[in-house]
């Protein structure tokens, strides 16, 4: 059984300016939420999740089949049991923040992953295109990003037309981890729209597991609502 769950800070968290410092760094936001879901025990993530700050309050929506457990004392948790019913052809409305992401290989032949944006730019750059002949961002953000969904959505079992998807809030994180060995940087893009399901089983695991990587630092969860 899977659950959606909706997250809020209480009072005694929104009161702690430790709480306000840390949840500027998306590594941090990561070991928040583990601890909700992990019960505080080593074990393989089961969860996906998204952080949105809304009028300066978080709001964590999460799917799991673990249930949280709030060890701080912090948080508001509603939870409703997560079983939708699914059909070929279905339209939705949907929301998603991803880490849009292109995988190469160097000239040694390692793997490489490289954010669909800058990706774009430097492509641009090296392709000799003048400055002011270069699309603005937003345009890019728009076509990679459309580009980079629409790729991939028919493994996870649904389809988007480029006029029904809005690709924007780029972003770039940049953080250290804990052990302050080595920085992390991602990239996210938040997409809208309206998809249509074409595989239901498919499109029902998407909706337990999610899209895309980067998924322990918030990205992938895709959120759905009927039209």
């Amino acid at each position: 059984m899977h659950y959606l769950y909706r997250i809020r800070l209480g009072e005694d968290g929104a009161a702690s300016s430790g709480f306000w410092q840390a949840i500027r760094n998306p590594y941090e936001v990561h070991a928040m939420i583990w601890r909700i879901f992990s019960d505080g025990s080593k074990k393989e993530r089961d969860f996906i999740y998204r952080l949105d700050l809304q009028e300066r309050s978080p709001l964590i929506y999460a799917v799991s089949e673990a249930e949280p457990v709030d060890l701080d004392g912090i948080w508001h948790i509603e939870q409703k049991n997560y079983q939708p019913t699914l059909k070929a052809g279905q339209r939705l409305g949907f929301s998603l923040r991803a880490n849009p992401i292109r995988t190469k290989r160097d000239e040694k032949g390692k793997q490489q992953r490289h954010d669909v944006v800058m990706d774009a730019k430097k492509l641009l750059e090296t392709s000799g295109c003048p400055p002011e002949a270069r699309p603005p961002e937003p345009v890019l953000v728009q076509k990679e990003g459309y580009s980079w969904l629409a790729s991939r959505c028919e493994r996870l079992g649904f389809s988007v037309d480029e006029g029904m998807v809005r690709a924007d809030g780029y972003r770039r994180h940049q953080f250290e981890k804990r052990n302050g060995k080595k920085n992390v940087v991602i990239s996210t893009i938040d997409f809208t729209g309206v998809l249509t399901v074409t595989d239901p089983d498919r499109f029902e695991e998407t909706l337990y597991t999610g899209v895309g990587p980067a998924k322990s630092f918030g990205c992938g969860l895709l959120l759905v609502r009927p039209l």
